[in-house]
């Protein structure tokens, strides 16, 4: 009798260990969560506020519209459009993100009336004076990462999970890593800690007012304003939406390079 219930508990330790995940592998089956929870969104547009702030909390606002295509297979499509003020109207960014190879983006410049590719060497270059770089902007899939999960926290709207991530193409990536605060119910970032390649933090961006969207009977998180912060600098840099639609169906030719003239 007594080697019975010894066997049995040795199977039942046994399977414990055959099955606990490792922090790797307990990160990447977030980030997998975290995909699926987020796509089937379809299209999205909306009104955008960018709002630059100093040292000496001077403010600088800028009007935009911005437009998602969701990709079967490959990263999304987007295009952001000034509206105002005067000195920034008409500029475009354009971004066709990729699950692997990197993004292709581009910069309408009206004022000289032509169109910037925006090199792999730019990609860790302020996006239009913000503290967001063009790499911020760009395509955050699953495979262009590799992750650990660190702990589990506790908030006001339930489990948060902990998790660094790292770029897989290090040399094209102006950080070393990534923490994220993914509280389980939206399945996305509340928190986002950036580190230099040398380590150091460098920003902060807290993803704020999160809603909710049904897109085919589905619901889908989005955060209605990103605080960026830099921490050596000072300067901070906010997105905010107004007006989302989720679920749109846009047409190709809205995000082609002749789109940008």
């Amino acid at each position: 009798m007594k080697l019975t219930l010894l066997l049995a508990s040795w199977c039942i330790l046994n399977s414990h260990a055959t099955f606990a995940l490792t922090p790797e592998e307990r990160g990447l089956e977030i980030a997998k969560k975290m995909e699926k929870v987020n796509s089937g969104f379809i299209g999205e547009v909306a009104e955008m506020t960018m709002t630059l702030i100093d040292a000496y909390n001077t403010e600088i606002l800028r009007k935009m519209e911005g437009k998602i295509k969701e990709v079967k297979d490959d990263g999304d499509k987007s295009i952001i459009t000034f509206l105002q003020p005067n000195d920034v109207k008409g500029t475009k960014m354009l971004t066709w993100s990729h699950k692997t190879e990197n993004d292709d983006q581009w910069l309408y410049l009206p004022s000289m009336k032509r169109v910037k590719r925006i090199s792999s060497n730019s990609k860790t270059s302020s996006f239009m004076g913000s503290e967001f770089s063009y790499e911020d902007l760009g395509g955050q899939s699953l495979e262009k990462f590799t992750y650990k999960h660190l702990r589990d926290e506790k908030s006001e709207i339930g489990n948060v999970w902990v998790v660094e991530r790292y770029p897989v193409n290090i040399k094209e990536s102006g950080y070393l890593k990534q923490v994220m605060w993914i509280p389980e119910k939206y399945h996305a970032s509340s928190k986002v800690e950036y580190y230099d390649r040398k380590g150091t933090l460098v920003k902060t961006a807290d993803f704020l007012d999160y809603q909710s969207y049904v897109v085919a009977g589905k619901n889908i998180y989005r955060p209605g304003k990103i605080h960026m912060k830099n921490v050596q600098t000072k300067k901070q840099s906010i997105f905010s939406w107004d007006k989302r639609k989720l679920g749109e169906n846009l047409l190709d030719n809205h995000f082609s390079q002749d789109s940008l003239k």
